[in-house]
């Protein structure tokens, strides 16, 4: 909803992506169903609906300019032991070690013989990055060896979302701020790429009734299990819109009536929980 209103109040274009990296988790069916729910709560968008795994080969290129310039390196840590090493007592907390970043020719070819996947990570120094966030400003993290290409031969989502927002000239990106502490390593990598950063916009996560990340263990979250206990469309962006401080809390809004209440420059989302329970509302 967020990056619909920017996008609508700055008369940009609103793009959709599709993002199918994994083709084990994506099917065409949630496709359809996602589709519909944003329809239904009056979020539409500019051009035709692009898949990320439509663009595995110009993903596949950037993969190779990179690994032709050192700047990519093989990494055949399990998920197990880069958890085990973030917590580690001397390593930095969600900042991967460099445990395999200076494993010798040699070393790596013997892993890949031993029959170990490998992933490929970003090679970094481990400095300080900033980045300018629309509404938080310059924010400062240390930059990760983010894994571009995952151990099954896929590129990896931060790889393939810089990658695909500079083919489609995305001039901002409105997400989630999960996503903050990786847009240094982000900006590094489109930086080596000679490819410009857009604009970053990060909202704080919407949450369910506990405080944690809104998700199926909350119950209903999807838009027909929430029409099957009472809530519509109708109510659903009026919950998200009085979320942000757009609407009253029982206040039913629409989208072109948001458009007309939305100042982007002034406007910091606190996002508070939403109140929907175990079985889709309370």
């Amino acid at each position: 909803m967020l990056a619909w209103l920017c996008a609508r109040s700055d008369q940009s274009r609103f793009i959709l992506r599709i993002e199918d990296l994994d083709p084990i988790t994506s099917r065409r069916e949630h496709e359809v169903t996602q589709l519909a729910d944003l329809a239904a709560l009056g979020l539409d968008w500019d051009g035709p609906v692009v898949r990320q795994s439509e663009g595995a080969a110009r993903h596949q290129a950037v993969l190779a300019d990179l690994r032709r310039l050192d700047l990519i390196y093989p990494c055949f840590c399990s998920r197990r032991e880069v958890r085990e090493a973030t917590v580690a007592p001397h390593g930095m907390p969600g900042i991967y070690p460099g445990t395999c970043r200076t494993l010798s020719a040699d070393e790596a070819s013997q892993r890949v013989a031993d029959g170990t996947p490998a992933a490929w990570r970003l090679r970094t120094a481990g400095q300080e990055m900033t980045i300018v966030d629309r509404w938080r400003g310059a924010v400062t993290h240390r930059v990760d060896d983010i894994v571009v290409r995952r151990n099954d031969g896929v590129a990896a989502y931060h790889l393939a979302v810089v990658v695909d927002d500079d083919e489609q000239g995305v001039a901002e990106v409105v997400r989630g701020d999960d996503l903050l502490a990786a847009t240094s390593s982000q900006a590094l990598l489109l930086d080596l790429l000679a490819r410009p950063r857009p604009q970053w916009a990060h909202v704080p996560l919407v949450r369910g009734p506990d405080g944690e990340r809104l998700a199926k263990r909350h119950g209903a979250v999807t838009l027909p299990d929430l029409a099957a206990d009472g809530v519509d469309a109708d109510r659903v962006r009026s919950r998200l819109a009085a979320s942000l401080g757009l609407a009253g809390p029982n206040e039913i809004v629409t989208m072109a009536q948001l458009l007309g209440r939305f100042d982007p420059e002034q406007m910091l989302p606190d996002v508070t929980p939403l109140p929907f329970g175990p079985h889709g509302h309370r």
